[in-house]
């Protein structure tokens, strides 16, 4: 995949990029290697400085950052100024709570006496440079979610970001540079994904994070796995979203429509799967679809514009063969299941909602990344959660009920990394992320993730006079 910026509402290649020779990549790496010396004996004090001053500068440059984000991916102009905003509060919660997450831990004397100790503690290490592999559907968040915890634990950043964002990629760096971070700390590097490989595997290198799809997942930790290597993988996900009978039924289906087509569907944590109970399925089902309907789709620059296109040519077939299996096998298309007819240019598709699925159709089981919502009927809770279990992905899920029996049945039985109660998932600093099952391993964000990438360092004293 060439490394360039295309247009997807006009599908026009607007700039390209060459990729960095395998001698570039080696004086990067050089580079980190050697800021990562001396940054690591920074203080958190004068971590939280630069990354609070990132935060500035960042906020400063929302309405540009938020066009070129719209330019690249398609994402609507008002969606990518929020990414933007909630990259600054991520990088200004970390700045402030960094010191305190990894503060060194105190065990109780009693507890390590027998051990011969007169003092032990637990202190939080930075390992070194780490490998960020990004994807381009939230193209700042994914990437400040990774970098504000990495660099506030005293790490550097080596960022391979998606190839269809090379302009936002190439901000970043020149964010934390701009911020006054040294150089070297952080870094992108323009490569193709054939590069990966050869940078996880290389010595100076000390870990690896990825958010992406399932095969890229399970390549980079085979990869790293030979290497002994850490790694943290945010994967693909195809979340349930449950409405019982004590449900406010009207506001769930105005969140379902916001939870399924935000970013045009194209979020690994979007609500896919809506599964209601028969008692309230007719008025949540009529809901849902007026709702889907309403949606404008069009122009992402246009204030107006509710969803806007998908991000490539090969994104929108992908989901079109997805919705065409299902139709062929049974299913019935309430709304959408088509491209816009106003929209010739472009990747455009209509927010789409399938009925009548069975688990023999390729959208039951495959992850649907763009605004096509699957509605199932249920007759009990059993089989709601019996369903909302039936797949490979467990990133997280969505359960509409007042009934607090109900909830602590959800929480103890949904397999996913997050149950969101009367609401829909969303990420937040001060909340770890990730999934079980195939949506990957490991955390982000809060406590959690800026634990991921340190060396969790035993520290014991004997007594000073043997």
């Amino acid at each position: 995949m060439p490394i360039a910026t295309v247009n997807p509402a006009t599908g026009e290649t607007l700039m390209t990029f060459d990729a960095l020779s395998e001698e570039a990549v080696r004086e990067r790496l050089d580079r980190a290697e050697a800021a990562f010396a001396d940054y690591r004996t920074t203080s958190f004090a004068h971590r939280a400085e630069l990354l609070n001053r990132a935060a500035d500068l960042l906020e400063a440059d929302q309405e540009t950052i938020a066009r070129t984000v719209t330019t690249e991916m398609g994402k609507p102009l008002g969606a990518a100024r929020a990414e933007a905003a909630k990259c600054v509060k991520a990088m200004r919660w970390y700045a402030r709570h960094a010191e305190h997450l990894l503060a060194d831990e105190q065990p109780a004397p009693d507890d390590v006496a027998d051990s011969g100790a007169v003092r032990a503690f637990v202190r939080y290490r930075p390992i070194g440079p780490v490998l960020a592999v990004m994807p381009w559907n939230f193209p700042i968040w994914q990437v400040v979610r990774f970098a504000a915890p990495a660099l506030m634990a005293g790490n550097v950043g080596l960022l391979k970001h998606a190839s269809n964002v090379p302009q936002t990629a190439l901000y970043l760096e020149e964010l934390f540079r701009r911020a006054g971070f040294p150089a070297g700390v952080f870094q992108t590097l323009l490569v193709g994904s054939g590069a990966i490989e050869g940078i996880l595997r290389d010595p100076r290198v000390a870990a690896a994070t990825l958010t992406g799809s399932e095969p890229a997942g399970r390549s980079v930790a085979a990869i790293a796995g030979d290497e002994i290597k850490k790694t943290v993988l945010e994967l693909g996900g195809s979340d349930p979203y449950l409405v019982l009978p004590s449900a406010d039924v009207e506001r769930a289906a105005r969140t379902a429509v916001t939870a399924r087509t935000q970013n045009a569907g194209q979020s690994c944590i979007a609500a896919k799967r809506f599964i209601v109970h028969e008692r309230v399925y007719d008025a949540f089902t009529e809901a849902f679809v007026a709702g889907m309907r309403a949606l404008r789709v069009g122009d992402p620059t246009d204030e107006a514009t509710d969803v806007g296109p998908l991000s490539s040519q090969a994104g929108r077939a992908d989901l079109e063969e997805l919705v065409d299996d299902a139709l062929r096998q049974g299913a019935n298309a309430l709304c959408g299941a088509r491209r816009p007819p106003d929209q010739p240019a472009g990747w455009f598709y209509e927010p789409t909602v399938l009925t009548h699925l069975s688990t023999d159709m390729r959208i039951h089981r495959e992850e649907a990344f763009g605004p096509v919502a699957s509605v199932y009927r249920v007759a009990d809770l059993d089989e709601a959660i019996a369903l909302a279990n039936d797949t490979s992905f467990g990133l997280s899920s969505n359960a509409w009920t007042r009934d607090e029996a109900e909830q602590e049945r959800l929480i103890r039985d949904l397999a996913a990394g997050g149950v969101f109660f009367n609401g829909m998932t969303a990420s937040h600093p001060a909340l770890p992320f990730g999934g079980v099952k195939r949506s990957g391993y490991g955390r982000e964000l809060a406590g959690h993730g800026i634990r991921e990438f340190c060396n969790v360092t035993t520290v014991w004293y004997g007594p000073p006079n043997g």
